[in-house]
């Protein structure tokens, strides 16, 4: 994606967050659909927000997403900006005072592609760690890590672990042989 639409999705996901602040309409959506038809088209995006920590670094404080492509570019980054900030369920909502100390990353996704394997360590050697997001499916529970939290979790055994229980499930999962979807994202982010 070109380095101006990037700008335009980054700046409409802080707008989106300030409307909620202020009460009033502050995107043009019309007039940046009309300008830029690429944002029409129906593509998933996470939102993730991370907040200047006193300490210096960044830390987690929001990150809300769509694994599959269900409404334009435009409207899922403006309502993943939102959820991020103020339907987290790890976090309080954002609250005016923090919005300056955020940094805004937006992720767009492939759609997701079932990975078959035999075993876990067939696993092991089809993931690919830093390219792919990985969704974990088993029973009725779910959960996603973006490609990014590979930098987090370098360690296949670490990584899904941490997934199996995002989902609610035990550490070793993988055990169950859940269903493993795969992804990519295009990633970019607020300058400093």
């Amino acid at each position: 994606m070109e380095r101006e639409l990037q700008k335009i999705l980054l700046r409409t996901a802080r707008l989106a967050i300030e409307e909620e602040f202020t009460g009033r309409s502050l995107i043009d959506r019309n007039g940046l659909l009309q300008r830029y038809p690429a944002l029409a088209e129906k593509r998933a995006t996470f939102v993730t927000l991370n907040k200047q920590r006193s300490a210096g670094g960044y830390a987690l404080r929001g990150c809300i997403g769509s694994i599959l492509p269900v409404r334009p570019l435009l409207d899922d980054v403006i309502y993943n900006a939102k959820a991020a900030a103020f339907r987290d369920p790890r976090f309080p909502p954002l609250q005016p005072d923090e919005l300056p100390r955020v940094r805004i990353e937006i992720s767009i996704l492939t759609v997701p592609q079932r990975l078959h394997y035999t075993d876990t360590n067939d696993l092991r050697q089809k993931i690919r760690p830093d390219i792919d997001g990985v969704i974990l499916r088993l029973g009725g529970a779910q959960a996603t890590f973006l490609p990014q939290v590979w930098e987090q979790l370098p360690d296949f055994d670490l990584f899904f672990a941490h997934l199996c229980q995002k989902a609610g499930l035990t550490a070793d999962c993988l055990r169950a042989h859940p269903e493993i979807f795969t992804y990519q994202v295009e990633k970019f982010e607020e300058d400093e």
